[in-house]
């Protein structure tokens, strides 16, 4: 069962960040557009600019999915090295509510500010505003299915919690030296990457 979310979670991931990337496109490409026909050709285009800002805006709603699965979130890492590395489970799990709570949030919020705002059009275009607002509760969505992803996989042992190898230091709670020298020793086991020592005193 655990699998089989985990694998609908990677595809619902994936779909989020294609379409960032493309929301990202877009916005840059008609943003290039906007500034030709300003400064160039000096006939401001009336519907570009706003594309271009709706299109950033699904962009960094989608995008948040995948910044949230890959811990890419900004994070306090001295707390890392607080925590007993036993306990370290039930600080994932509290980061996880915590950024659930406010997933939901924008969720209810969004879906009710997207159907408020339905008979308002975008600025030079006759399409509804909505569309541009719906960005939340849809990003929201993928977001909060990647936060649970995330906790699953950590509680279950398939990734590692706490700072990544290459943040970590030796005696951190999250991965001690004895675990760091048995990773490089032995990596399948652990499933991490060991990461090759900067031997300085080799180098000419």
């Amino acid at each position: 069962m655990l699998q089989l979310f985990l694998g609908v979670e990677r595809q619902t991931t994936r779909l989020a960040l294609l379409g960032a990337i493309l929301m990202l496109i877009v916005s840059v490409t008609l943003g290039f557009y906007q500034v030709m026909t300003r400064f160039v050709f000096d006939a401001p285009s009336t519907w570009s600019e706003v594309i271009s800002r709706s299109a950033m805006i699904w962009c960094v709603f989608l995008g948040a999915a995948a910044g949230f699965r890959g811990g890419f979130m900004m994070s306090v890492e001295v707390i890392y090295r607080l925590v007993p590395g036993r306990r370290l489970i039930w600080l994932e799990g509290f980061i996880a509510a915590c950024c659930a709570l406010v997933l939901l949030v924008l969720i209810y919020f969004g879906t009710a500010m997207t159907l408020r705002v339905q008979t308002q059009m975008l600025s030079g275009l006759e399409v509804s505003i909505a569309w541009a607002y719906a960005s939340m509760p849809v990003g929201a969505s993928f977001a909060l299915i990647a936060v649970v992803a995330r906790l699953l996989a950590q509680a279950a042992g398939q990734e590692i919690i706490g700072p990544d190898l290459e943040d970590a230091l030796p005696g951190s709670p999250a991965i001690t030296g004895s675990d760091m020298e048995q990773m490089s020793v032995n990596p399948s086991k652990s499933g991490a990457v060991p990461v090759k020592p900067d031997n300085r005193s080799e180098r000419p």
